[in-house]
């Protein structure tokens, strides 16, 4: 499934690499790959639209690279996968570019394994899945090439709700790099 969507994301940047003006006015969407989120094991790749020359809406998607290890004892990742729908509101000159303020929802799906007390039963262990929903918020910067290229730059934080949550938030963290198609 991973290998499909990055597939997938190639063939659409590669197609518009090539097909597109140099002129970037005209163009309201973009694809970006996060790289720090990549690093931490949970690789993200987003969409975003450009309603007007101040506004836009986007998902970003992050499914876990590595399998779900100890969490009992803090080791490995939480989350399994996160798909956030955001909102933002940009404050620079040029086209949804420079300062902005993100509103966004997160649906997260996490695992965690507990495993016992080693003396009283070595061998068993539980398993649990858990699906949380959230709201939250970030601050940051777009910065745009004349030829579409863009690097965008935010940290923000969401608080996940719900019973069945194993951890309270999830973190907006991010140095992407993308094309604006």
């Amino acid at each position: 499934m991973k290998k499909i969507i990055f597939g997938i994301a190639i063939l659409i940047c590669h197609q518009n690499l090539f097909a597109q003006e140099s002129n970037t006015s005209n163009n309201k969407n973009e694809i970006k790959f996060n790289l720090p989120m990549a690093i931490y094991g949970l690789p993200e790749l987003s969409y975003e639209r450009i309603v007007e020359d101040n506004m836009s809406y986007g998902v970003s998607l992050s499914i876990a690279a590595d399998k779900p290890s100890n969490y009992y004892t803090g080791d490995g990742i939480p989350e399994r996968a996160i798909v956030c729908p955001y909102y933002r509101i940009y404050f620079g000159k040029k086209k949804a570019a420079g300062f902005y303020i993100e509103g966004n929802m997160a649906v997260a799906s996490q695992k965690q394994i507990n495993y016992p007390d080693f003396s009283t039963n070595p061998t068993t262990y539980t398993e649990r899945t858990s699906t949380g929903f959230g709201f939250g918020g970030a601050l940051g910067i777009k910065l745009l090439a004349r030829n579409g290229f863009i690097g965008d730059i935010y940290a923000g934080y969401g608080r996940l709700f719900g019973e069945n949550a194993n951890y309270n938030g999830y973190p907006r963290l991010g140095v992407c790099i993308g094309r604006r198609f």
